[in-house]
């Protein structure tokens, strides 16, 4: 805008001036805790979505004992229930499930998990899968594997591995369901707005205050200025 456009309007000067003013204090009247209410709700929001999008798994857990020989004794039972539950992941054990579950062997180690008890001779298999009787017949067949394993070793070992119980389709998923998820998320995102107003500057009292813009005042015209010539371009 040029000086002499700017003489002619004055008032439309001032209130471009005042609008921006307004606007600096709107922005700047924003409660400091803002960030809080806004990270609780998009980590509820984004928990809702995890759940409703996430495949649900299921879990299906299987038994054995380690039964000890007429030879042999509790402690000879546990030290192999340990060394059975190490290899019942192992090719030797499932190279002859991975047929009866019908997934390959790479496929059965990635969904099966053998643990056992420190106080008792028992391994828990367990099959995971996205559908109920896939998981139960994952844990069956490497169930089967692993006591056929321990039937041909009993004569060298001194005991012998029995089924205990057998795996069933599980009625519920393990995974998180929606609704524990937006709890989740809500958390965490309320502990990320939380973090985020420790971190970020504090303001000082003054700040929040509207800032009076002084309105800019044109300046008088002159005879200097009426008389000189205008040049046509």
């Amino acid at each position: 805008m040029s000086a002499r456009e700017t003489e002619q309007h004055p008032k439309e000067n001032v209130r471009v001036r005042a609008d921006g003013s307004q606007r600096k204090a709107g922005v700047a009247r924003l409660p400091h805790w803002w960030l809080l209410p806004c990270g609780l709700a998009l980590g509820a929001v984004a928990g809702a979505a995890y759940g409703e999008l996430h495949t649900p798994q299921y879990a299906a857990t299987s038994y054995v004992v380690v039964v000890p020989a007429k030879e042999s004794d509790a402690a000879t039972a546990l030290g192999y229930a340990q060394a059975y539950s190490r290899v019942a992941v192992q090719s030797a054990v499932l190279e002859s499930a991975h047929a009866r579950a019908g997934v390959s062997a790479d496929a059965l180690r990635r969904s099966v998990q053998a643990a056992t008890s420190p106080d008792a001779p028992m391994i828990a298999v367990t099959g995971t899968a996205t559908r109920p009787r896939v998981a139960a017949d994952l844990a069956n067949a490497v169930t089967r594997s692993l006591i056929m394993s321990g039937h041909r070793k009993e004569r060298s070992t001194d005991v012998d591995v029995k089924q205990f119980v057998e795996a069933v389709p599980p009625p519920s998923p393990v995974s998180i369901s929606p609704a524990l998820a937006a709890l989740v998320g809500s958390s965490a995102g309320g502990l990320l707005g939380g973090l985020t107003l420790l971190v970020r500057p504090q303001r000082r009292p003054g700040d929040n205050a509207p800032q009076n813009t002084p309105a800019a005042v044109p300046r008088p015209s002159t005879a200097r200025d009426e008389q000189a010539p205008e040049v046509a371009v």
